[in-house]
């Protein structure tokens, strides 16, 4: 059947961390990922990291992961995104997220 190749992709799950800086903080940036990210039925979280930037965790569909590294990566209309990183993370190891938040500032991500 030549559906099925379309079909495979259906239930399986994908992570990405995120990694913006620029002028990112401040800015509502945070709550505009969250908003965007829930509306796409991902799970994960958002946060400040230092003084200019904002790490994310994506996880969901990989068609929606995908869309939403785009719609990080052109920030929204008070934020500069300057630097943009987005890379695969095992999705087993990315934690039973549930839903999206936003969580507390760090200082430095590991």
């Amino acid at each position: 059947m030549g559906s099925q190749g379309a079909s495979s992709s259906i239930g399986r799950v994908v992570a990405r961390r995120v990694m913006v800086s620029g002028h990112v903080q401040g800015v509502g940036f945070r709550r505009f990922v969250q908003m965007k990210a829930m509306g796409m039925g991902l799970r994960g979280f958002v946060r400040n990291v230092g003084l200019q930037s904002v790490e994310a965790l994506l996880v969901g569909e990989p068609r929606a992961v995908e869309e939403m590294c785009q719609v990080i990566a052109h920030g929204h209309p008070w934020a500069r995104v300057d630097r943009f990183e987005c890379w695969d993370v095992p999705a087993e190891q990315a934690g039973p997220w549930e839903g999206f938040r936003v969580l507390p500032t760090v200082e430095e991500v590991d």
